[in-house]
């Protein structure tokens, strides 16, 4: 996966004063405080959240858009708007809840604003992921001619299939499948309630059950 770097260019008409930098030990820190700290002019904090956050963003773009190049602009987009957010945050919900609410948001605003350009696009859901190198549903690490086919024929189900989802139907499975997220932290991101976020993974779910019988 790419390493972010937030390009300078895209911090024109920030402030550009001279910023505190403290010498905390982040690492002992929750990310709201973090954050708080970056509000109060902690540039060092800001640093931290992009090295901790920059691939798991990446990565969850990348799900939603299936472009590298576009994955990391839009990643690199979250985070201005955090930094641009700083004066007003309010440690109201955990952090990552409000990161993954920014990312969901963009997300959604490109896919509306591409539809037209996207119309044979695919979301891979049973792609290896990068980040541990494994890929799912998959029992024999050397299959057969035959069932390397068989899954061919599995995955491209699948892809059509998520990429018909509705919209907040494919985010909550992303959201669930790939970023390990609660229902509770789901929630939140999507503004639902606890158990409307569970319908609302039960219905992408059996969704895909019903689609895919002929692959169970």
């Amino acid at each position: 996966m790419a390493t972010l770097a937030i390009n300078p260019r895209l911090l024109e008409g920030l402030q550009t004063a001279e910023v505190r930098r403290f010498s905390g030990n982040f690492s002992q820190m929750d990310d709201a405080a973090i954050m708080l700290a970056l509000r109060d002019g902690d540039m060092a904090g800001f640093d931290f959240l992009i090295q901790k956050y920059r691939k798991p963003i990446i990565h969850f773009m990348y799900r939603m858009v299936h472009n590298q190049a576009v994955a990391e602009e839009l990643a690199q987009e979250v985070f201005l708007r955090v930094y641009r957010s700083r004066a007003t945050y309010r440690a109201e919900a955990r952090f990552s809840t409000w990161l993954y609410r920014i990312a969901t948001n963009l997300g959604v605003n490109h896919a509306r604003d591409t539809r037209h350009e996207r119309a044979a696009s695919m979301v891979y859901l049973d792609e290896t992921d990068s980040e541990t190198g494994m890929t799912p549903d998959v029992a024999d690490a050397t299959p057969s001619a035959e069932a390397n086919l068989l899954r061919r024929e599995r995955l491209n189900a699948i892809r059509q299939h998520v990429l018909a989802l509705p919209e907040r139907q494919r985010m909550a499975v992303l959201m669930h499948k790939y970023e390990g997220m609660d229902y509770k932290q789901i929630g939140d991101v999507l503004k639902l309630s606890e158990s409307a976020t569970k319908s609302l993974l039960f219905r992408a779910y059996q969704t895909l059950r019903d689609k895919l019988k002929s692959f169970i």
